[in-house]
């Protein structure tokens, strides 16, 4: 094997939280080496090209509560982080709906047949609520009726989770839907007052984007950081983790060895429980099975026609089509999608790795896509003329209780390893989004620089300020407090 090469940092996976935490090391004069597996950078938030068209895996907003994060986009970017309208909304039975959902517009979308009954069903569980009240499906039957239920919350998060809605946690529905009110949109109806949750209200209307999409902002700072002294090596798999009792000391990737003062890591951690050498504890080791993922496939469908429905991403509630939703990205930026006569739309499953839709040929999820963009009317007279099939493991982390457990292990082995941190949305196995995957990676670099942050909690270090950081107690709480909540199993919850 060739001699070891030595930088101050070692980072694993060139993602946003990997080359964000290289970019504030370049930042403060600090070299550090890149270890990325794949031939591009970005990772989950890269950009697909095929033919001139691009496409994002899953659809990536640019918005954040964070100045520092907001900061570091238009830095990079500069005029290539364009200024997008936001729409998207749920597709259900040939109609749409608002999102985030609006009871009275639902209401009225439905008709003034199915919104009696909708109505009707609302009273009756008003009247007579289940119990007990455990699971997703009858803490929302309760407060919206069983037909709204069924319509608006059971197809979609079914299709995502993998899981009845009567085997996920009351608790997440509290999270995710906690301002709306039935009730308080009835008795405004009836009074003549119009309502609309805070929110609603709240949501931004608006979005950042990079004008060819995400990936141009990670290949963008891979040049900058590299112009800065870093080094971004693809193709460069972590086979193993050497460690003493104390210290990370090195790590073999792509076969080479690079030994380093520090090692920040944003593989996915039980990648990362299994490359450590020597082995660790067993309790260590058998956490690597607390760590469960759900993947994900797009198919990227190019047809003729141009404006077929003005969304960014819809949602798609149709029991009767395995498609969970579908992203238009010329609507996103424009440049997305080279011919003005044709659209470029991605129609996502949700999956699990092995099984199913992920094992499907890329031929037959292509006529399948096909099938199913025509059955739900979207693109009528839309003539296919080409595709692509991207798929993408370990997209969604799942906190299925079992995590809690892995979570607990593995910050118990980082106490033991304090030159090694993590971050990111698998680096930490956190259903985040991209702002909080930069900002866990800006504070991991500045512990290397001399500060002691809780990446854990996003807690600042009171004795470690640059001016115009903006990263306060207040800042942090307000980004991790807009952040995805992620379904819980009600079993798990409850401690059945």
């Amino acid at each position: 094997m060739p001699s070891a090469r030595h930088a101050p940092v070692v980072i694993l996976g060139a993602g946003p939280a990997g080359l964000t935490a290289a970019y504030e090391l370049a930042l403060n004069g600090v070299r550090s080496i890149v270890l990325e597996q794949d031939s591009v950078v970005g990772g989950l938030a890269r950009t697909v090209e095929h033919n001139g068209y691009r496409f994002d895996i899953g659809g990536h907003r640019f918005f954040t509560k964070a100045a520092y994060v907001e900061k570091i986009w238009k830095d990079v970017l500069g005029p290539d982080l364009l200024v997008r309208p936001r729409l998207s909304r749920i597709y259900y039975r040939s109609r749409f709906f608002h999102y985030p959902l609006e009871p009275l517009n639902a209401l009225r979308g439905l008709g003034p047949v199915e919104a009696l009954r909708c109505i009707g069903s609302f009273l009756l569980a008003r009247l007579a609520p289940s119990r007990p009240e455990e699971d997703l499906e009858t803490w929302v039957s309760n407060r919206f009726g069983r037909r709204l239920f069924d319509i608006f919350f059971r197809s979609y998060t079914e299709k995502v989770w993998g899981m009845p809605c009567r085997e996920i946690s009351a608790e997440w529905g509290a999270q995710r839907i906690r301002d709306l009110s039935l009730g308080s949109v009835l008795k405004d109806a009836l009074t003549g007052r119009s309502h609309e949750s805070p929110k609603a209200r709240s949501l931004t209307r608006q979005f950042y984007y990079p004008r060819l999409g995400p990936g141009m902002m990670w290949a963008r700072m891979r040049d900058i950081v590299e112009g800065l002294g870093a080094d971004v090596i693809l193709n460069a798999p972590v086979e193993e983790i050497s460690c003493t009792r104390t210290e990370v000391k090195s790590v073999h990737a792509g076969g080479r060895c690079y030994t380093a003062d520090h090692f920040i890591s944003s593989i996915p951690i039980q990648e990362l429980i299994g490359r450590l050498s020597p082995a660790p504890d067993p309790q260590l080791l058998n956490a690597r099975n607390d760590f469960r993922y759900r993947d994900f496939v797009t198919v990227a469908l190019i047809v003729r026609g141009a404006n077929l429905f003005p969304d960014n991403w819809i949602y798609v509630h149709d029991p009767a089509v395995a498609v969970g939703r579908i992203q238009n990205y010329g609507n996103w930026s424009p440049a997305m999608t080279p011919d003005p006569a044709t659209s470029c739309l991605g129609l996502e499953y949700f999956c699990q790795r092995g099984e199913g839709l992920w094992s499907n040929p890329d031929e037959a999820l292509i006529a399948q896509a096909a099938r199913e963009l025509d059955y739900l009317g979207l693109a009528p007279s839309a003539q296919l003329l080409d595709a692509k099939v991207v798929r993408m493991p370990k997209a969604y982390p799942v906190y299925d209780g079992a995590h809690r457990r892995g979570i607990a292990a593995i910050r118990a082995f980082l106490q033991t390893k304090p030159n090694l941190q993590l971050v990111g949305r698998n680096g930490m196995h956190r259903y985040n989004n991209q702002d909080h995957s930069m900002l866990t990676a800006v504070l991991a670099a500045r512990n290397v620089l001399g500060a002691n942050h809780n990446l854990w909690d996003l807690e600042p270090d009171e004795g470690y300020h640059e001016e115009g950081d903006n990263l306060t107690s207040a800042a942090l709480q307000a980004i991790e407090a807009s952040q995805p909540r992620v379904p819980a199993r009600a079993r798990a919850a409850s401690g059945r």
